[in-house]
């Protein structure tokens, strides 16, 4: 399989320059809550020391008490990116990532000359997956990277085999209000579920996430990291965005969110030429719009950055994916789409 390997490592955050209104990126805002600073200042006291077994077990338990599980099903990782990048260390014989979806866990297998096979959903839900037998690892994402789309979750469990390791990447799962379909606590046997902190807390500067599966599945993961692979920031980050006060927190960002995303989805929708593809349950949109790869050009000239989506294995130069913003955000991206659209219809 041919692979443009700067296609896939190609990520919103290239498009949302300075000065331009950042519609590219999936991150709520441009920092973290005050509380959530002001943990990681204090934090910083604890950078003259080596982060001990103690802070990595706190963090753990943490992590585990937010999902029902034990502290040994979860490792804490620089982002759930991280945990992409040690999968070739599963010695996997076929990898399959169901796409269209977040592209760097193709990189990372093929990097590692893993053998991968893309798995095409024509309508973006799992009613279409064909997923070959012999394939000792799957990769999916749930809610789906750019599409917004949120499988259930008894779907995705019946993707597991008995030899092969079902990696569910639940970067935005905590931005869908109580977590549906989310497998965090489930332990079917081979499941290994991927958590970012970076979308709801505005932490992609720091890289903080979780790993939770079984202990022997992560300790394979796990196997070649270096000693103290996790700093005294992301453990005290993981710590602090699993505790209840900032679940509960979470929740209700989650639920503003969901109320912002149909706002929007409808306008976005009554534009001329746009197709939104629904349902979507994400903090973020992929439309379909023709002349989609000049419309995002045109669009940073008048101050917005959107993201391009045909670096997305199945997404053509006619996808786009936006970020759900409140409405006061989203109203001068509506208007200017609504210009530039109308400026082309005939």
């Amino acid at each position: 399989m041919d692979v443009d390997r700067a296609a896939l490592r190609h990520h919103g955050d290239v498009e949302a320059q300075p000065g331009l209104a950042d519609f590219a990126v999936n991150v709520r805002a441009d920092r973290p809550p005050r509380w959530l600073r002001d943990r990681l200042v204090a934090a910083l006291d604890k950078l003259g020391r080596y982060p001990s077994a103690q802070d990595d077990a706190d963090a753990r338990a943490s992590a585990a008490a937010r999902h029902s599980r034990r502290p040994d099903e979860v490792m804490v990782l620089n982002g759930a990116a991280e945990g992409f990048a040690l999968l070739p260390a599963l010695k996997p014989r076929l990898a399959a990532v169901i796409h269209p979806s977040f592209t760097e866990p193709e990189v990372a297998l093929t990097d590692a000359d893993v053998p991968v096979v893309r798995v095409l959903l024509d309508d973006h839900t799992l009613a279409s997956a064909e997923v070959p037998d012999e394939a000792d690892l799957v990769v999916i994402g749930n809610p789906t990277n750019p599409t917004s789309v949120l499988h259930p979750a008894d779907a995705v469990r019946a993707l597991a085999r008995p030899g092969r390791v079902l990696v569910v990447d639940e970067a935005f799962a905590d931005t869908i209000p109580g977590e549906p379909e989310s497998l965090a606590g489930d332990t079917t046997p081979g499941l290994l579920v991927l958590r970012s902190l970076t979308k709801t807390w505005s932490l992609p500067g720091l890289r903080a996430g979780y790993a939770l599966g079984a202990p022997e599945l992560l300790a394979r993961l796990g196997l070649r990291r270096p000693q103290w692979p996790v700093n005294a920031l992301v453990l005290e980050a993981v710590r602090a965005c699993c505790e209840p006060g900032a679940v509960a927190e979470a929740e209700a960002v989650a639920r503003a969110l969901e109320e912002h995303r149909a706002r929007f989805a409808k306008a976005l929708g009554e534009l001329p030429g746009v197709t939104v593809a629904e349902p979507a349950r994400a903090p973020f949109l992929l439309l379909h719009v023709p002349g989609a790869s000049v419309l995002r050009e045109r669009l940073r000239t008048k101050g917005f950055a959107v993201r391009r989506a045909d670096t997305f294995p199945g997404l053509t130069p006619d996808h786009l994916r936006v970020a759900v913003r409140a409405p006061d955000q989203s109203a001068p991206l509506l208007a200017a789409l609504r210009e530039l659209l109308e400026e082309t219809t005939p």
